[in-house]
Order: C-alpha cells, then sequence, then structure tokens
C-alpha cells in the first residue's frame, strides 16, 4: 500500500444484518464456517450476531467468537445494560472482542419509536457506551437512522460516544434513504465538526432500498470515512447492504481516484459468494457485478474482438483477481466472426477463410431463432458446412398411451440413416416408457446419465424444457428441447443428444477429445 493510501477497514456484517434476509438465517455451524471464510477473504471485523435476541444466536456467535481467531469479532447491542452484559458474554473469549452499541439519532426515530427527547438519547447513548467500556476499551457506537438525523445533534451523539469511549463511531443510513451527493457531505461535515474525532474512525453503513448502497459507501470513503460496512453479496434487511465486492473492486479497480485500499484478499471473493449462495440458498442474479454469472461474459461481437485483441478494451478486473471462472464468450446473434472462429479453433477445429464465412452465415440464421446457444451448436453448423456431416437420428413421431395410468406405454417412430424404425415400449412413467422406446429404436449402446423438465413461460403461455444427458465410452452429451408438451420435448431432446454421440464418438479423433475436456451439448 503506498504511502498516500489510507487504509480502509472492512466490517462484515453478513453473519448479523446480512442473516437477516428473509430466508437467510444461519444456524451455528454456518454462522462458524462462514466466519471462517470471511477471515480468510481478510475482513477486519465480523460481527457474528445480536446475541440477546435469542438462545440459538447467543450460542453461535460464542462459537464463532471461541473458534475464529485473528480477526475481530464483534456482537451487537442495544444501548442497555442486558444486551451489552449479553453481547459480552458471547465475545468475551474472543481473540480480538469489539463491542458495538447503537441507538436511534432521527427525530422520527425518537418520537415514534423510542419515545425519548433528544437529551434522553444523548444521556442513554454516553451511559451504555461507559458500561460496555468496562468490558473492553474496544466499543463501537452507531448512530441508527443518521441521514434522517439534524445534523448538529448528530454531531453532539457521535462526540459525546467518543468522550464516553467509543473507539469507532459509525452512521447507518437504516432505511437506505440518503443520495451520493448528500451522503458524501454529510461525511465530509461530520469529520470536520464532530468534536475529538480525530483518530477515531468514522464508519459508514448503507442500505440499498434506493440501489444507493455502494455509491453512498464510496463517496463515504471519498470524504472520509475510514471503516465501511458490508456484506458479501449484498444480502441484508428489505433491499439489502452495500455489497463487500463490490465496494472493495471498486475501490482496488480505482485506487488513484479513492488513494484507499483495503486489507481484503480479493482472489478469495468468488468463492466467498459461492459459499453464502450454498449456505443459505438465495442466489445472484446473472448481472450482478463481480460475482454473477454473466459478470465476465461477453456476447457482442464488437466486445468479443477488442477483447481477443487487447483485453483492458472491454476488461477492467481480471477474472482471476476476483477467484472467478476466465472469460466467457457467450454465442449468440450479436457474436462476431473473430469471436466464433477463436472458439472453433479452441475445439481443435482447423479452418479455412472459406469455411469461416459460410459457418459464421449458418450460425447467425441459427442464433436468430435460439435461446441458448452452447459449443455443440456451433460444432454443428461445422460438421454440417465443413465436413458434410448430417444427423443421423430423425424424430418422426411419438404416441403414449394409458399416460396417467400405471405402467404406461410409449410407441416412437424415428428415422435412421434413412431408414424409419418403429419400437414399443412400457415404463414405470410415461419418461420411462417414451426412452425405452428410443433406447430400442436407437440401437446403439448408451446410457442415460440425467434427466430434467422444467415448465417456462413464452409468450402468453407457457412451454416445457427438457434436458436430457447421455453418455458413451466415456463422453457426455446433452441434449435439449422446448416443446408445447413435456414428453415430446423429451423424446426430441434424447435424439438431439443421441446425434451428438455419433458426432462426438465417431467423428472426433480420441485426443482431441481428450484435450479438449468439454462437455458437449446442444
Amino acid at each position: 500500500m503506498a504511502s498516500e493510501e489510507k487504509r480502509i477497514f472492512v466490517y462484515d456484517t453478513t453473519l448479523r444484518d446480512g442473516e437477516q434476509s428473509p430466508g437467510a438465517s444461519m444456524n451455528s455451524d454456518k454462522k462458524l464456517r462462514m466466519a471462517r471464510q470471511l477471515k480468510k477473504l481478510g475482513v477486519d471485523i465480523i460481527e457474528a450476531g445480536f446475541p440477546v435476541s435469542s438462545q440459538g444466536e447467543f450460542d453461535a456467535v460464542r462459537r464463532v467468537a471461541g473458534e475464529v481467531r485473528g480477526v475481530e469479532i464483534a456482537a451487537i447491542a442495544r444501548a442497555i445494560k442486558a444486551d451489552i452484559d449479553r453481547a459480552w458474554e458471547a465475545i468475551e473469549h474472543a481473540e480480538k472482542p469489539r463491542l458495538h452499541v447503537f441507538i436511534s439519532s432521527s427525530d422520527i426515530h425518537l418520537k415514534y419509536q423510542l419515545k425519548k427527547s433528544r437529551d434522553e438519547v444523548l444521556r442513554a447513548a454516553c451511559k451504555a457506551v461507559k458500561y460496555a467500556s468496562a468490558y473492553t476499551s474496544n466499543v463501537e457506537f452507531t448512530a441508527m437512522d443518521s441521514t434522517r438525523a439534524e445534523r448538529d445533534f448528530l454531531c453532539e451523539l457521535l462526540g459525546a460516544a467518543i468522550d464516553s469511549g467509543a473507539q469507532t463511531v459509525n452512521i447507518a443510513d437504516t432505511v437506505g434513504y440518503a443520495v451520493p451527493e448528500e451522503f458524501g457531505a454529510l461525511v465530509a461535515y461530520l469529520v470536520g465538526h464532530v468534536r475529538n474525532i480525530d483518530g477515531v474512525p468514522l464508519s459508514v453503513h448503507c442500505h440499498d432500498d434506493l440501489g444507493l448502497a455502494v455509491a453512498n459507501t464510496l463517496t463515504a470513503v471519498k470524504n472520509g470515512a475510514r471503516q465501511v460496512k458490508c456484506t458479501i453479496n449484498g444480502i441484508g434487511e428489505r433491499a439489502g447492504n452495500a455489497a463487500l465486492e463490490e465496494v472493495v473492486m471498486a475501490i482496488e479497480t480505482r485506487k488513484a481516484f479513492f488513494a484507499a485500499a483495503t486489507g481484503i484478499r480479493t482472489e478469495h471473493i468468488y468463492e466467498t459468494s459461492q459459499l453464502l449462495t450454498h449456505i443459505t440458498g438465495i442466489n445472484v442474479q446473472p448481472n450482478k457485478a463481480i460475482v454473477g454469472a454473466n459478470a465476465f461474459a461477453h456476447e457482442s461481437g464488437i466486445h468479443q474482438d477488442g477483447l481477443l485483441k487487447q483485453k483492458s478494451t472491454y476488461e477492467i478486473i481480471k477474472p482471476q483477481s476476483v477467484g472467478a471462472p476466465a472469460v466467457r464468450f457467450v454465442l449468440g446473434k450479436h457474436s462476431g466472426r473473430h469471436a466464433i472462429e477463436e472458439r472453433l479453433k479452441n475445439l481443435s477445429h482447423d479452418l479455412t477463410t472459406e469455411n469461416i464465412d459460410n459457418i459464421y452465415h449458418q450460425f447467425k440464421t441459427f442464433a436468430d431463432s435460439a435461446d441458448d446457444i452452447c459449443d455443440a451448436d456451433l460444432e454443428s453448423v461445422f460438421f454440417d458446412e465443413v465436413l458434410g456431416l448430417r444427423d443421423v437420428y430423425e424424430f418422426i413421431e411419438l404416441r403414449v398411451l394409458k399416460r396417467n395410468m400405471a405402467s404406461p406405454k410409449a410407441t416412437v417412430k424415428i428415422r435412421v440413416s434413412g431408414d424409419v424404425f418403429e419400437e414399443t415400449s412400457a415404463g414405470a412413467g410415461a419418461i420411462d416408457a417414451v426412452f425405452s422406446a428410443l433406447m430400442k429404436a436407437a440401437k446403439t449402446d448408451h446410457s442415460l446419465v440425467e434427466y430434467t423438465c422444467k415448465t417456462i413461460p413464452k409468450g402468453d403461455g407457457f412451454m416445457e424444457e427438457a434436458t436430457v444427458r447421455l453418455q458413451r465410452n466415456g463422453h457426455t452429451v446433452v441434449g435439449r428441447c422446448t416443446h408445447y408438451d413435456m414428453l415430446t420435448a423429451s423424446a426430441i431432446a434424447y435424439t438431439k443428444a443421441l446425434n451428438l454421440l455419433e458426432r462426438v464418438t465417431g467423428y472426433i479423433k480420441e485426443e482431441v477429445l481428450r484435450k479438449r475436456e468439454v462437455l458437449i451439448c446442444a
């Protein structure tokens, strides 16, 4: 870290505020596992929970405090002696314990929630901080709903907390009300007007109700905040909190602008995000910055061409810097010749200029009507246009008897290299019967590895999307089909997979397949 850079402390509240996100509740084992990952990530403070809220919460916080070393462990408490006692009891065995005491500061909270005057709140805050300081010198004070509080009262409240022993003071945009310009101005005002604040870090905790939590947090850093409160994936109460990964990577990527640095080991960001998703079952949206599935994916031909020539044209963050999978080119109707040629070369196919021209035009036609394109779709065009290979199997017809009864029967008719075959088979269910009939008609040695079917919205109605995974001689392929009828979609998906098996096992050299180590799908 350069000497002119200020150190920003990262206070992670995933285990406390993040856990307040509906469906994100964590038991003791899950909290401990997540806390260990946060320590590995390099956060400075882990807020383990709100011990007074329940016995289970107390036990979980106490376990985290006792077993996770090398990082500060905080517990939150209202400005009430019983809360503070319970919080200290939970974290007293931490290597680096921190007591976090809070009270509301806005007139709307004082009037309707606390039913206290400003003087009463001031006295309560001072009393609580002094009481907490008897347990540990590492006390943090938060003025809740700071962005709707009167500025001079907020200054007085924070100053009084510092005078009473608070080593860190925090302002909370509790309802996500602030916008960056005014929030930055508030932080600058507090830095300049709170008494005795020199040497005491000013912290910020921003909620995302207006989608501005990260922007507000970064503006605060620019205006003098020294600690940021965040959660992994931005989870938390209502719309969530400032996302740690976004705040950290903005500071890292725009170091010259912020003149700041954190202690986060960014290469562990992606795995931390994935672990939280696994623990809570709450996925991030595909276009989520830094950790979303599409964060490093490109479909535009212009973007793909630029990246292939020089990554810095469209890449400001290297995926490996956050531990994410490599840049992914998504093939689609916006893709250009350069990306298609590069993908086929990566798949070990030799091409001429004429090949590329033919493949490009055929692929564009295909892409205009396809929702989801993968390597096998591109290879299908390659097989057809360059090698002159055609499908071996063609689905013709399906009939199912007693599809809703026990032991239904299915009859399938397919064309195999020009000859028509019809087979009937019974099964434990309709799908079982259809697939058994297809196996008999195809007369090939293969195994069904996986089958799924889901209903998806399409226009004013719904369609069935079937996925069939087949395997032969260690090679796995996936066939997909969308159709209004579930059984028909399944039969066609199975037939597509059969064609891909023939292609990958019959026309691609074994050494090329071993080199590629990719899943062929269509």
